[in-house]
């Protein structure tokens, strides 16, 4: 069964390099490709795409916009963002509306799509750069009220899913089975009182 991706990028050449390159990848299939997001709603619930790549500089609705609507209404649905943009609030912006992953446009064609297949596995890739940004970010903020219950396991499995890795990554750099790495996820949503990967990073990054 192929992954579906649906693409937003305005820009027309690079648009069709990621149409491209999806539909000519095993195992990927290209739902939609549009140039903006004022009927990305509509789009997104006639399509029923798995994972979504989405631009931030996009015209009349910008993509951080354009995520939190998708995320209110299709909150089963991953975007993953794919932008020029490397600034801090634009990152934590897009991470607190919700995005599943963050690369920079400069990623190699490989990388996005191995990407793409870590989101939907439910990983929450990240370029290096940003991945960084966000440790650090997180190294400033000391743990206080529910983030101070996680275990030095569920923190390590957090730590490692911020960093862009997926459940299978996470098990075999832990030594654990992906039912455990599951298992302890499940805890750390009860204790953190969220529901995704993503909301359980941004809680990280706005205690």
């Amino acid at each position: 069964m192929s992954i579906l991706v649906q693409v937003y990028e305005d820009n027309p050449a690079f648009r069709e390099a990621l149409t491209f390159l999806i539909q000519y990848t095993d195992g990927f299939e290209v739902a939609g490709a549009f140039g903006h997001c004022l009927d990305a709603e509509k789009q997104v619930a006639q399509l029923q795409p798995d994972v979504i790549l989405m631009d931030i500089d996009l015209p009349e609705i910008d993509g951080i916009r354009a995520l939190v609507n998708i995320r209110q209404r299709f909150p089963h649905i991953d975007v993953l963002m794919l932008t020029v943009f490397d600034d801090d609030d634009r990152v934590f912006e897009s991470i607190r509306a919700g995005a599943t992953g963050y690369l920079l446009k400069k990623t190699s064609p490989a990388r996005i799509m191995e990407a793409i297949r870590e989101v939907y596995e439910g990983g929450a890739p990240m370029s290096p750069s940003i991945a960084r940004r966000v440790m650090q970010s997180m190294h400033r903020r000391p743990g206080t009220g529910d983030l101070a219950q996680l275990t030095e396991r569920e923190t390590e499995i957090l730590s490692l899913l911020s960093r862009g890795k997926s459940y299978k990554m996470v098990a075999s750099e832990t030594g654990i089975s992906i039912e455990t790495v599951r298992t302890h996820i499940k805890r750390i949503y009860e204790k953190l009182h969220v529901h995704s990967v993503t909301e359980a990073i941004s809680k990280y990054l706005t205690r």
